[in-house]
């Protein structure tokens, strides 16, 4: 659950989730836009763009709902954070075109429909290429490298975010740490190499250096 919480926090808007395509259990909605009476004649039409889709190994979800407008739908899987929506219209299959929007940059494009099976799956990627350098630098942005306390304490009561500092690795040192800063450990990188340098608060020998920060 902390997990889900954290891809929430990390991604998510007001208008709802915005979940990474390789996460999304659907990955594609395609909206049919008809008048009265066209629904099942395009449906029809729009059956093989669904399966050529899935042939690729997108999760694709056709709502075919006659009970809900499309505006009412668009809201719905937006909200539901599904990464890409097609509508598709008659006029749209006349002319060659689908229209599709990402649900991270809310941008809109037309797509070719003779290709639009490639073309879905490169607008994949890009999301997931996107979102997650969006993340890292976020994450990047809001990290902080300290050496003293002071800078410590600073920065927590300023910028905030997470504060990367070396500690000497006691239980005792980090409870100090929370009791003067309220701030806690939250990751020990396993991938970092060791670093030589001398705790911030005891001036103890420190081979690594942990994240810090507080909880909201």
């Amino acid at each position: 659950t902390r997990l889900m919480g954290a891809l929430v926090m990390a991604h998510s808007d007001d208008e709802g989730l915005v979940l990474p395509p390789k996460l999304a259990p659907i990955q594609v909605v395609i909206i049919p836009i008809y008048k009265t009476g066209e629904l099942d004649a395009l449906i029809e039409r729009i059956r093989p763009i669904q399966q050529g889709l899935i042939a690729r190994g997108i999760s694709v979800k056709l709502d075919a709902r006659d009970t809900e407008r499309p505006g009412f739908k668009f809201a719905e899987w937006e909200m539901k954070g599904v990464p890409v929506r097609l509508a598709i219209g008659a006029r749209d299959l006349d002319a060659g075109t689908v229209e599709a929007a990402r649900r991270d940059t809310k941008q809109k494009l037309q797509l070719p429909l003779a290709d639009v099976v490639d073309s879905v799956d490169k607008l994949l990627n890009d999301i997931q290429l996107n979102m997650y350098n969006k993340a890292k630098d976020y994450k990047e942005a809001h990290t902080t490298r300290v050496e003293t306390y002071d800078e410590f304490k600073e920065v927590l009561d300023g910028k905030g975010g997470f504060v990367v500092a070396h500690y000497d690795g006691t239980s005792e040192t980090e409870e100090l740490i929370k009791e003067q800063t309220k701030a806690t450990v939250r990751c020990l990188p396993l991938n970092e190499a060791d670093e030589d340098g001398v705790c911030i608060v005891t001036g103890k020998p420190s081979t690594r250096r942990a994240w810090f920060a507080r909880a909201y």
